[in-house]
């Protein structure tokens, strides 16, 4: 019998022991000492035979586990008129964060709509991280799921994981980005204008007299970028000399003690000191306050602050935050009705049913008038 007859035999006898039942999604196969003894073939001739069958779709690996049934191929071959069973649909969710910020609301809507749907879900967050987010694509591709709820991650770049969405497209799962999205791609996306809540969150500084303003911008997520655009819009179309010098731009990595070691020192030796922060989100404008604290420099008095995100942080210290907000529970629930929808009724495509929201600034006491080199507060 030659390799090649005896690699197609053992392909051949794992996808019946699959389509007959005798291997379920999720199960464990053989290990690969076993197959060599049960088929009495080499390891090597073993090893093609799987990884065939893994990029088929027919298996997938779990790295110190073993090799499992992914079912996924098995599902894909029902007959038009059955359906899977209702109770066995899984959607994936992957952000960049799980248990912390806005993300726990917007978690909460996409399950509250999904568990009354009978849906079940699979989490998982990449930490804003890109190795982290190859490795939820492929857990999420080898676990069988029928659709995917994501929010990209470092979306201001090339991302070298989109081809795992060419895969899930190819797979027919329908998949939705959320809060920011891979240009490249053109995916379907539940988002923010977050150019124009930059913008707004700039102007109402402008208004209030300010013209010596400091923006915090996160560069590595879309995000940011948009946010970064409305702030140099707003000061154009005010007509406001920018002063560069006065923009910060962070990366993930630096979100923490880098970034406000940056402001710090911008404080302390720019010559030109502002007079109004908008900050990239609510988590960055709490850390600013606490800044300013340290510097002496009260808020609103000696310096006005605006969030992003209205989040729970923005009425969670003594100066509550002036803040633009962001819909999530109502986004998550959005998200989730489009991904049933486009599970079920397979129609939907491109980015025809996409969904931006227009952001709304909320006024608390962060904010104030410039008047006589003092401020005022509103």
């Amino acid at each position: 019998m030659t390799q090649q007859t005896k690699y197609n035999m053992v392909k051949e006898k794992i996808i019946e022991w699959i389509t007959s039942g005798k291997v379920r999604a999720g199960e464990k196969i053989y290990s690969e000492s076993n197959l060599v003894k049960k088929f009495g073939v080499s390891r090597h001739t073993v090893r093609l035979a799987i990884g065939d069958l893994v990029h088929e779709g027919w298996l997938y690996r779990e790295q110190g586990a073993g090799t499992f049934c992914s079912g996924r191929k098995l599902q894909n071959k029902l007959p038009e008129n059955k359906s899977p069973n209702t109770n066995t649909k899984n959607i994936g969710v992957i952000t960049t964060y799980i248990s912390d910020y806005i993300f726990p609301s917007i978690i909460k809507g996409i399950e509250s709509y999904l568990t009354e749907q009978g849906y079940s879900l699979t989490f998982a967050c990449t930490d804003n991280d890109i190795e982290k987010e190859k490795q939820c694509l492929q857990s999420m591709l080898n676990r069988n799921i029928d659709g995917l709820i994501v929010e990209p991650t470092k979306s201001s770049s090339y991302n070298p994981n989109i081809n795992f969405f060419f895969e899930f497209e190819q797979s027919k799962i329908p998949y939705l980005m959320i809060n920011q999205f891979y240009p490249q791609l053109v995916p379907p996306h539940i988002i923010v204008n977050d150019q124009k809540g930059g913008f707004i969150a700039t102007e109402h500084l402008i208004n209030l007299g300010h013209q010596k303003i400091m923006g915090i911008f996160k560069a590595d997520d879309l995000q940011g970028v948009y946010r970064m655009q409305g702030f140099i819009k707003a000061h154009r179309e005010n007509n406001l000399t920018l002063s560069p010098e006065l923009i910060i731009n962070f990366s993930t990595e630096e979100q923490h003690h880098l970034l406000i070691d940056k402001v710090k020192k911008l404080l302390l030796t720019s010559e030109t000191m502002p007079t109004g922060i908008i900050c990239y989100n609510d988590q960055v404008a709490i850390s600013v306050l606490n800044c300013l604290r340290e510097l002496n420099l009260r808020v609103p008095e000696d310096i006005s602050i605006v969030g992003f995100d209205d989040s729970f942080l923005a009425e969670a210290t003594e100066t509550k935050l002036t803040s633009v907000t962001h819909p999530k529970i109502e986004l998550g629930i959005q998200a989730a009705k489009w991904i049933v929808s486009a599970v079920e009724n397979q129609n939907i495509k491109g980015n025809e049913h996409s969904i931006v929201y227009e952001p709304e600034l909320v006024l608390r006491n962060s904010t104030g008038l410039v008047k006589n080199d003092k401020l005022i507060t509103t």
